[in-house]
């Protein structure tokens, strides 16, 4: 077989290498082209080099280009896949640090809230020229495969004003199932789950190990018997609790979609973890992006020696990419759980919203399990969230400042916090402060920089419940 794949944000070299070696363990796509494309073109020539090496020390006939020029790349592409951060750390920077003016303590901030609203008003104007890319340009029929954060979204806007079939691909399912695994001491092959939901509030409704159906009475036991997870995870746990379903997402991120364990800084720290940034720390995915951002520079030549071991010795990902592309194309069905336009398939949830459920693809494509009735309590907190993401998704493709400022305020954490005055003014200060990668409000900008000359809701500099000092001198582990 052989056909092209382009990879939009590729200048992610470890998530790139391991995309394209992934793959690449797939015998029939050795021959595949691979379009690299990314704005950056130091970070473009440096993941070139490493692919490059990667098919050159195994011989094999895949073809790799790298160009700056992104319609280029998706030109005749069969697949596209995309892992943008639209804005970079700049723009990262005020998605937490203006609304802890507000008070809204964030520890991610790219899936929804405020931070995760702005970020997807930055993205998926790009989105959106992704696809009319692929309809133009690339091979009739291609598929579009979203990596790139806040996915509902993302995912959203390109099936419903792309044009262009699109699979949202996240990996906090698998992640999830590996701690169950952990947890009863078993293999991660030996647990098997029904996971439906949305992205990042996805729940756990079935879950068996070694064939035997697990209760969530026994599934809180094991876990608080877990000495890392019982003080890591401690509102997943609380959630598992009190809803009696387990959430695949951090504690970090879950604690910001939902009302009641951010909202009252004295209690912030009572629920996280500081051992590592994803379980709770204010702004932890900004203090670790920031400070690893050029960790890639000093370790390339640990990427250029890891790219000369054999494909042999590499164990392919559980990320579902590679996967879905060898069912498509060869017919071996594969099961997994993906980000798709609901249409029924949860009974209980909107037809129109982006759901993560179990699918299986074939040659006729992904193909997802339908009648799937979640449990009231799950459906009311992705209900809420449904509704923030339908009306981000309206404001961003219509410039709509009116309708983003609404987004916002439904927002479960910002409206336990804000009051209206309060979410109007800061959404202002956001839209003014990123208006360089918000090209549809360029018409209400000037307006909202006229309203903040004129505040009269006050804030305060405010560093968070829980914000560790930038360490530019630290190395990420995975580094060494």
């Amino acid at each position: 077989m052989s056909f092209k794949i382009a990879i939009i944000g590729a200048g992610s070299i470890g998530f790139t290498q391991k995309l394209v070696s992934d793959i690449l363990k797939v015998e029939e796509f050795q021959t595949c082209t691979f379009a690299l494309t990314d704005i950056n073109p130091h970070n473009l020539d440096m993941i070139r080099q490493i692919i490059e090496r990667v098919v050159s020390v195994n011989k094999l006939p895949a073809k790799v280009e790298a160009t700056t020029n992104r319609r280029e790349a998706i030109t005749g592409a069969r697949y596209i896949m995309s892992c943008v951060r639209v804005g970079g750390l700049e723009a990262f920077a005020t998605d937490i640090n203006i609304p802890l003016k507000y008070g809204v303590d964030q520890c991610v901030g790219d899936t929804i809230c405020a931070g995760g609203i702005l970020y997807g008003q930055r993205n998926i104007p790009v989105i959106l020229d992704f696809c009319k890319d692929i309809r133009e340009v690339a091979e009739p029929g291609a598929r579009f495969l979203n990596y790139a954060n806040p996915m509902a979204m993302n995912t959203w806007a390109a099936n419903t004003y792309g044009g262009v079939e699109t699979i949202g691909l996240c990996h906090g399912v698998q992640h999830g199932a590996e701690q169950i695994a952990e947890i009863f001491g078993v293999e991660n092959d030996e647990v098997d789950y029904i996971c439906s939901g949305i992205n990042h509030q996805t729940w756990y409704i079935d879950v068996r190990v070694k064939g035997r159906k697990i209760e969530a009475d026994e599934l809180l036991e094991k876990f608080l018997a877990h000495e890392r997870f019982a003080s890591q995870e401690k509102v997943r746990l609380d959630v598992l609790k009190r809803f009696g379903y387990y959430s695949t997402e951090s504690n970090g991120h879950l604690s910001e979609y939902l009302p009641w364990y951010r909202k009252r800084p004295d209690e912030i720290t009572n629920w996280i973890d500081m051992s590592d940034w994803i379980h709770g720390e204010t702004g932890g995915y900004l203090r670790h992006t920031t400070e690893h951002r050029n960790w890639f520079e000093t370790d390339f030549p640990r990427f250029l020696a890891r790219a000369d071991r054999p494909l042999s010795e590499y164990k392919r990902s559980s990320e579902h990419a590679s996967h879905i592309l060898e069912a498509i194309e060869t017919g071996r069905t594969y099961r997994g759980h993906f980000n798709v336009p609901n249409k029924g398939a949860i009974t209980n949830l909107p037809a129109d919203a982006i759901i993560e459920s179990p699918g299986f693809v074939d040659r006729f494509g992904i193909n997802m399990v339908e009648g799937i009735t979640l449990p009231m309590q799950c459906v009311a907190t992705c209900s809420a969230s449904i509704n923030v993401q339908r009306m981000s998704v309206e404001a961003a493709v219509n410039g709509d400042l009116d309708m983003l400022k609404l987004s916002v305020l439904h927002d479960p954490l910002v409206g336990a916090i804000c009051t209206p005055d309060e979410v109007w003014q800061m959404v202002d200060e956001m839209v003014v402060a990123q208006a360089e990668w918000l090209p549809q409000y360029a018409e209400a900008i000037p307006a909202a920089k006229e309203r903040l000359a004129k505040a009269t809701v006050k804030t305060r500099e405010w560093k968070g419940a829980a914000r560790l000092d930038v360490d530019l001198k630290a190395r990420p582990a995975h580094a060494h």
